[in-house]
């Protein structure tokens, strides 16, 4: 039983670890938004999902918005955005609540 808790202790460690090394750090902060024409939803329920400017390790790139279908009734999608640090800027990635 302690073999047990000892090994969670130390997976637990190392994905804490592991989930605060994958933050990216840029000193550059992003663009303005890029204005999209979003056309209509393929069906009834979908959700536009906006664009966003990704940084590829040299400059920012666009990341085309589209429609999703949310994965659940009553989600919704909080946008990609990015949050000024101390370190420098950090996306936060899109994901449905």
């Amino acid at each position: 039983m302690l073999m047990k808790r000892l090994l969670g202790l130390v997976f637990a460690g190392a994905l804490a670890f592991s989930a605060s090394a994958a933050a990216v750090y840029i000193r550059v902060g992003p663009p303005h938004a890029v204005y999209e024409r979003r056309g209509p939803p393929p069906n009834r329920g979908y959700v536009w999902q906006s664009g966003y400017h990704r940084w590829d390790g040299h400059a920012y790139n666009w990341n085309q918005g589209r429609w999703e279908q949310p994965p659940r009734e009553h989600a919704h999608w909080v946008s990609h955005h990015y949050v000024h640090q101390r370190q420098g800027w950090v996306l936060v990635e899109g994901h449905w609540h």
